[in-house]
């Protein structure tokens, strides 16, 4: 069973029209970052997502520094989901393989949370359909709390900061 529901997750991942719009229920495993978890289903199999439409401070890694913010960002995603069970609203497959989704814990979008405290960036790049002025409402809200990394007076964008390091990594890109 567990093989052939593998087979079925594995193949929807390749059809990424066909698994996009899907709902999946999973305990969060692991929060490697302010955006990025992995689930793991009822059926056993493991799914890395990418939060879809933020875009959270870059972490330290091995080969590349981290951004301000980006340990409290993952250290509070990690504080609302970890060894919790969610439901992902899959919106697209990355080119990394993740599946990129809404995350939902007691009904509340984790997403959007990220965003209203200031611990991530609304990724107008990516954003679109419902989320796109919700998330932007909420970090422009934020940003005139001054919440989260809207205390520092000129943030850098992961993005720019990715950019700015591309050298640094393999990864540079997000989706």
């Amino acid at each position: 069973m567990k093989i052939y529901l593998l087979t079925i997750l594995q193949l929807l991942l390749l059809t990424c029209s066909a698994y996009a719009g899907r709902m999946v229920e999973g305990m969060v495993k692991a929060v490697y970052d302010g955006d990025t978890i992995l689930l793991t289903t009822r059926e056993e199999s493991r799914l890395k997502v990418r939060l879809y439409g933020i875009d959270a401070p870059e972490t330290k890694k091995p080969d590349q520094p981290g951004q301000p913010y980006g340990e409290i960002s993952k250290r509070t995603l990690m504080y609302k989901i970890m060894g919790r069970r969610v439901t992902a609203e899959i919106i697209d497959i990355d080119p990394y393989k993740r599946a990129v989704a809404v995350i939902r814990y007691s009904g509340k979008d984790i997403n959007r949370e990220m965003v209203a405290e200031g611990l991530a960036w609304a990724y107008r790049q990516y954003l679109q359909g419902p989320y796109e002025s919700e998330y932007i409402n909420e970090e422009t809200r934020a940003r005139s709390r001054r919440a989260g990394l809207w205390r520092e007076s000129n943030p850098q964008p992961p993005w720019e900061f990715r950019r700015a390091n591309k050298g640094h990594t393999k990864n540079s890109s997000r989706w």
